[in-house]
């Protein structure tokens, strides 16, 4: 390394020399060294919030009496940049880092103390007239500014992204419902013919998973929202003024659109990582809803000679590089590749609530990695799957005309004449390759026009 591209900074344990143009620091230039374990980093839905962490911590402190205003206002304006994501690429702790998040917290810090110190017109790298740590992070901790910013990141993407395609693809399942209203269909009950269905049923019950899911949601977003800030080290608060917390969370709810508020308990809020891992859990019962759903489309559209065939998929690219003419469910298919993710990402974040000793979690990066990405990658997934996929589904006649020649629809003769003597109806029409209709006026005496009404499909699901 030449010596004109590298600047030497301190740290409490030495020298290290850091890249020239870096807006980071000593301390990440560590991490940097430590970690070199992958090239997963925190998203853009985290840098905002712990953007937004340190710009409404300047502005509180300076309401304390606690910071000069000058240098508070200039660390706002920096930790501005932060959140607009002017220096994304800045931020270059490995997720796989200490378990605290504290070297990503001081990559923070340490970017916004020399952006603050360039727009002073000091020299970067100084630590004057702003310190990291004495001004940026003052009245703060890793320890309650990870969680928190883990916190504010997943509800602003849950509000803004998640529910919303959410809301969309309920909105297609429910349409679906409505136009497929009076196709009917055989039901399948271990992908066994059952009694009739109608296709538009089918579809109000995926439109119920998709609801009954953006409900999880909205209920665990006001136990997100339940910050940590104002605890510091282990909970106590100690080094923060005690109006510190209840400021922060009103100027964190003004800029960001999004009520928080300071946790009722701190010693849970930052010994556990509970609410990320119910949070978790939700979004793996989503990736399950999608995976029944996505896999249900699959098989009705299964065919177009050879399967099941019921609806037919929009096409959106060619199926194989081999065969012309093949059209695959690729949408389908990239959900259920999301929703096993999502899965996966859940028995992490698992693990790492498990890892919460005493004070600490040591493994919030891992676990607000995975929660993040998680919710992200089910928000695309699912607004994509509306506008590509269900949107565009056709029913076809290859359901009503298997309707009549099912062996199921034998159910509606029970009531009649019993469960044994309708059994023998379906046994024989089975072997005789005959209609129901046609083995019951061999083995009943019911009349023709009875047996028509008794075996009106649509009457069945209704």
């Amino acid at each position: 390394m030449k010596q004109d591209n590298y600047r030497i900074e301190k740290d409490s344990m030495g020298e290290l020399p850091v890249p020239h143009n870096a807006y980071y620091g000593a301390q990440t230039m560590r991490a940097k060294q430590n970690f070199p374990i992958s090239n997963l980093r925190f998203p853009r839905s985290f840098i905002y919030a712990i953007g937004l962490i340190k710009s409404a911590a300047a502005k509180v402190n300076i309401q304390l009496g606690l910071l000069e205003k000058n240098i508070g206002h200039t660390i706002t304006s920096a930790a501005t940049e932060v959140i607009e994501g002017k220096f994304d690429q800045e931020f270059i702790v490995d997720i796989f880092q200490t378990g605290s998040g504290t070297s990503t917290n001081m990559n923070t810090n340490e970017i916004i103390a020399n952006r603050s110190i360039e727009l002073l017109g000091g020299t970067i790298g100084s630590k004057s007239p702003v310190h990291p740590n004495d001004h940026v992070n003052l009245g703060q901790s890793s320890n309650d500014v990870i969680p928190s910013a883990i916190h504010i990141a997943a509800v602003t993407q849950i509000k803004k992204n998640l529910i919303p395609n959410l809301n969309l693809l309920k909105t297609e399942l429910e349409a679906k419902s409505v136009e497929f209203a009076e196709v009917i269909k055989t039901g399948r009950t271990h992908l066994q013919d059952a009694t009739p269905i109608k296709l538009g049923q089918e579809f109000k019950g995926y439109a119920g998973q998709i609801e009954n899911n953006i409900n999880q949601f909205e209920k665990i977003i006001p136990e997100l929202s339940k910050l940590a800030i104002g605890g510091t080290a282990v909970g106590t608060g100690i080094n923060t003024h005690p109006e510190f917390a209840k400021k922060i969370c009103t100027f964190l709810s003004k800029e960001s659109g999004c009520k928080f508020i300071e946790t009722n308990n701190h010693f849970h809020a930052q010994s556990t990582i509970d609410t990320i891992v119910a949070s978790s859990s939700i979004t793996k019962n989503l990736a399950i809803s999608l995976l029944k759903i996505s896999n249900d489309i699959r098989w009705m559209g299964s065919g177009p000679r050879s399967g099941i065939g019921e609806i037919t998929l929009p096409e959106v690219q060619p199926g194989s590089s081999i065969m012309p003419g093949k059209i695959n469910p690729v949408i389908p298919e990239s959900v259920c590749q999301v929703a096993a993710q999502v899965i996966g990402n859940d028995t992490t974040i698992s693990i790492a609530g498990q890892s919460g000793n005493f004070e600490l979690n040591v493994m919030m990066p891992v676990a607000g990695y995975n929660l993040l990405e998680s919710i992200a990658i089910l928000s695309t997934a699912t607004g994509n799957f509306a506008n590509q996929c269900i949107h565009g589904i056709t029913a076809t006649s290859q359901g009503p005309k298997l309707v009549q020649n099912g062996l199921a629809i034998a159910t509606a003769l029970v009531p009649e004449i019993g469960y044994d003597q309708v059994a023998e109806i379906a046994k024989t029409a089975h072997e005789k390759s005959i209609s129901i209709k046609e083995a019951a006026l061999l083995l009943t005496n019911i009349p023709e026009k009875k047996l028509d009404e008794l075996l009106d499909a649509r009457k069945m699901t209704n």
